[in-house]
């Protein structure tokens, strides 16, 4: 898949996007969420941010596939997920 940037409103943690795109005049329709983990949440006194980052995707629905890690604060992190067809 190609990738292109669009530019979004501002959305809610836990917010859904939905983007309908043509292409050569067949429709698609893709599924997008963000959600944004507290750090106190997943990880462990000492342990590596990484290491707590792989928990929360390893965990997360299996229907939906990990498209984007944002920039993380000293408190979260926010993620980018697309609906798998």
């Amino acid at each position: 898949m190609t990738p292109i940037s669009i530019q979004l409103p501002p959305i809610e943690a836990e917010g859904y996007v939905d983007v309908d795109v043509s292409v050569n005049g067949k429709k698609k329709q893709f599924k997008f969420r963000v959600a944004v983990f507290e750090w106190s949440e997943w990880r462990k006194p000492s342990e590596p941010r990484a290491e707590a980052l792989k928990r929360i995707v390893a965990s997360y629905d299996k229907s939906w596939q990990l498209l984007q890690i944002g920039s993380p604060t000293e408190t979260s992190i926010p993620l980018t997920f697309r609906r798998l067809n």
